[in-house]
C-alpha cells in the first residue's frame, strides 16, 4: 500500500490515531500510538523514539531511532 493510498483510508475513515506495534528482542509487544496529525510525518520517516527506553535495542549513547 502507497503513502497516498493509506493517507486516503485516513481522510475516509476518519482515523484519528495510529497505533504502531512491534515485538522487542525479549518477545514482548511494543507499540506507539501517532496521533492523525502525524500519521504523514511517521509514513515519511520523520518520527523519532528514544530506542534505550526499550530492553535490549540500543545503548543510551546510539538511542535516537526512527519509526
Amino acid at each position: 500500500m502507497t503513502r497516498d493510498e493509506i493517507m486516503k483510508i485516513v481522510e475516509a475513515q476518519n482515523v484519528n490515531f495510529f497505533r504502531l506495534q512491534f515485538v522487542d528482542i525479549f518477545g514482548f509487544t511494543k507499540n506507539v500510538a501517532i496521533p492523525r496529525s502525524q500519521i504523514g510525518k511517521a509514513l515519511d520517516g520523520q518520527i523519532m523514539f528514544d530506542g534505550s527506553s526499550i530492553d535490549g535495542f540500543v545503548r543510551i549513547d546510539a538511542s535516537d531511532m526512527y519509526l
